[in-house]
């Protein structure tokens, strides 16, 4: 059983390891735990209350708080998309928070939102599809391997998250890892 206590450890617990703050706005703060909470009881993951989810793990990999857009959203303008998450100076009261812009990508974005892509075919998507049905259903959504070349941490999805889970590494230090490819000797 999920629960909001849960939750908040959760995210103190990530905001500690990660040098960030929860948001010191009480209210505004159980409201966004209330929204993981629920998200995770509706998906079995908590997806940022933020955004919208497909309810598919493989598609919203990225939207899984925390998401793969906090770490630079926070240095960039001190708080994450929803601001769960704020830096010291905003935690502080000495700088307030604005707007931060979508860095999510727009074919994500799409897929969330059931947009028609290619040759009229909806991006709607039915819980418990396997990762073979997901590619045969949606083409254009391309998996990949990739390793972190500092760490080796190794993940698969389409895109190489921004900072490593690990190590913390920035994006630029993931390699696509490529199977099965060249000749054999």
């Amino acid at each position: 059983m999920i629960t909001l206590e849960k939750v908040r450890q959760r995210a103190e617990a990530d905001a500690r390891t990660n040098g960030c703050y929860l948001n010191p706005d009480s209210p505004f703060l159980n409201d966004l735990f209330d929204g993981l909470m629920q998200n995770e009881e509706r998906y079995g993951y908590p997806s940022c209350p933020c955004r919208l989810a497909t309810g598919k793990f493989e598609l919203d990999r990225d939207i899984i708080c925390p998401c793969d857009y906090r770490d630079p959203d926070v240095k960039e303008y001190g708080c994450c998309y929803c601001a769960l998450y704020v830096r010291k100076d905003v935690f502080e009261g000495k700088t307030s928070t604005k707007p931060i812009p979508e860095r999510r990508p727009k074919e994500k974005l799409d897929g969330a939102y059931g947009v028609s892509r290619v040759g009229g075919e909806s991006l709607s998507v039915k819980p418990s599809e396997t990762t073979a049905t997901l590619a045969k259903e949606f083409p254009q959504i391309k998996l990949k391997i990739w390793y972190c070349r500092q760490c080796g941490y190794v993940c698969f999805r389409e895109d190489p998250p921004y900072i490593c889970p690990i190590c913390k590494a920035k994006r630029e230090m993931f390699a696509e890892l490529q199977l099965g490819m060249g000749k054999q000797a």
